[in-house]
């Protein structure tokens, strides 16, 4: 499956996104007036190959929940057994990651790739379906939580390819089930330090760059978790250019899901719009694997984490929002769901001046 998806991921189309340019300069505002949205939505033409490209909605909200291994050196000071409890607080509808989906009329799917905690009455192999309403459990655990990469490596190989398989799955069955856009989330208490770590190994960044004070640790955990992602890069010395190796060494069963989403969303020509730190650390991956499944990706947000940014720069993706935020879930993604979706309806909705009699200048 992960071949195949590699292999059906292409370049942007550029006579689309030629065709979205010159539509651009017929529309009834200044040439350029709209800024990057303009950029935005020629890339989404290209990613369509089509002028205009089809409006991102509805919408899907994939969120990845695993357990970290490394929890176990002190690296976050919230309990491992609140990555279950927020998963039955997605699905009672109660957390930020809800009140933004029925904002924006997002469905919301919930991923055990690897909660070290057992979940009750989890979906197996139900059919997606995109109801806003009803947040969705999907039970697909490769193994309860990854182990500590400081002392092995999180995840054997088949285990993170297992992870990434999943990924592109989710993203198939929600396309199948009419998805026009697709939003990465992810829970997973302590996830920010294999976060840091993939960033590191994929960008060549310092890990003091790549590494965050994630949910708000103090001066010396943030001096730890610097020292535990430096030692783990130290022990393993991951390849980017293995990146199954690099996740299977340092990353996350989320991590590894999260890139496999990435990845069949491109090989699909669906767009996916990023969240914060954990997804594009997992996007560092997807476009390891496939390079040209950047042109699927979009940028919601800057998040506050340091190593979001490194990682941005890397992928060359320019935000779309920066509020300071650093909560994950979807969240960043969320809000920005809406500036994608009028940049793509400006092509749809705008009338050209000759269409609308206006004089140009």
């Amino acid at each position: 499956m992960l071949e195949t998806t590699i292999a059906a991921i292409r370049p942007l189309d550029e006579s689309a996104m030629a065709a979205a340019r010159e539509l651009h300069g017929r529309l009834t505002k200044p040439a350029g007036s709209l800024g990057l949205l303009e950029e935005l939505s020629v890339r989404l033409a290209g990613l369509a190959g089509a002028c205009p490209p089809p409006l991102t909605e509805p919408a899907a909200v994939a969120i990845f929940a695993g357990d970290h291994g490394v929890h176990a050196q002190g690296v976050s000071p919230w309990p491992q057994e609140v990555t279950a409890q927020m998963i039955g607080n997605f699905l009672a509808g109660g957390a930020v990651v809800n009140a933004f989906a029925r904002q924006a009329g997002a469905a919301v799917t919930v991923v055990d790739v690897g909660v070290a905690t057992p979940l009750p009455a989890e979906e197996a192999a139900a059919p997606a379906v995109l109801d806003p309403s009803a947040p969705r459990l999907v039970a697909a655990s490769v193994r309860q939580g990854t182990r500590d990469f400081t002392v092995t490596a999180a995840l054997t190989r088949d285990e993170a390819s297992a992870a990434v398989r999943t990924g592109i799955r989710i993203a198939d069955e929600l396309i199948d089930a009419g998805a026009g856009i697709l939003l990465t989330g992810d829970m997973g208490i302590g996830n920010t330090t294999p976060a840091a770590a993939l960033i590191a190994a994929f960008t060549g960044a310092d890990p003091l760059d790549a590494t965050g004070r994630g949910t708000g640790v103090d001066d010396p955990t943030y001096a730890h978790k610097v020292a535990v992602v430096r030692a783990a890069l130290a022990r393993h010395t991951p390849d980017p250019a293995d990146p199954l190796g690099v996740l299977a060494a340092v990353g996350g069963l989320e991590h590894a899901a999260l890139a496999g989403l990435i990845l069949g969303a491109a090989a699909r020509r669906t767009p996916v719009l990023l969240d914060g730190v954990i997804a594009v650390s997992a996007a560092l991956a997807a476009a390891a694997f496939a390079p040209d499944a950047v042109g699927a990706m979009v940028a919601g947000h800057r998040s506050a984490e340091p190593g979001a940014t490194v990682a941005l720069r890397h992928l060359g993706l320019d935000p779309l929002i920066d509020l300071g935020l650093r909560l994950g879930e979807g969240t960043g993604a969320l809000l920005a769901l809406p500036v994608v979706t009028g940049a793509v309806r400006v092509l749809h909705e705008v009338a050209t001046f000759d269409s609308a009699g206006v004089a140009e200048k």
